[in-house]
């Protein structure tokens, strides 16, 4: 059966809007999706496709979390194919071995306006490097992202959409949930 994921942005980061992961599956259920999984406690939903376009799949739940728990939620959804596609698209395969130094930032749409990416000098931050493929956006640290002045870079880098991001180790373990 084909699956969509849902990536809520914001939750349970740094004691802020807190949604366990228990409460997590009971919305998901709600709203009558099926042969759901929760992944972490940071917003990782893997459930059966409902029928209706990730978009309005995202409203769904955004909307649900707002009257529930007062929260305002940005929601971002994806297919089983295009997680596949974003695993598959990875400009960094020499990252892989170490999941934790790359990190995929998923957007709401094609960004329109990149001049603040496109203005980034690459060779000033290596050997950090980012990639923007469509509606993602790679992130490699080799060194790790805490002290990245890259990540620190393209996070002020506004790009006028709607983003959240994940690390390798959750974008691979969403794809084998998704196919499981």
């Amino acid at each position: 059966m084909p699956r969509q994921i849902a990536l809520l942005r914001g939750i349970n980061v740094g004691g802020h809007n807190a949604f366990p992961k228990a409460r997590q599956l009971e919305l998901a259920r709600s709203l009558g999706f099926e042969e759901v999984s929760v992944l972490l406690q940071t917003g990782n939903l893997v459930f059966a496709d409902p029928g209706t376009a990730p978009a309005e799949t995202a409203r769904r739940i955004e909307e649900r979390i707002a009257a529930e728990l007062g929260l305002s939620v940005p929601v971002l959804v994806r297919t089983r194919d295009e997680l596949a596609a974003t695993v598959a698209g990875n400009p960094f395969p020499l990252a892989v071995p170490e999941p934790k130094t790359l990190h995929v930032t998923f957007l709401s749409q094609v960004p329109t306006d990149t001049a603040r990416l496109d203005a980034l000098d690459h060779d000033a931050y290596a050997p950090d490097r980012f990639r923007l493929v469509g509606r993602d956006l790679y992130l490699w640290c080799p060194q790790g992202i805490g002290r990245s002045k890259l990540a620190e870079a393209v996070g002020r880098a506004r790009l006028g959409v709607t983003a959240t991001a994940r690390n390798w180790n959750t974008v691979t373990k969403l794809l084998a949930l998704a196919d499981a």
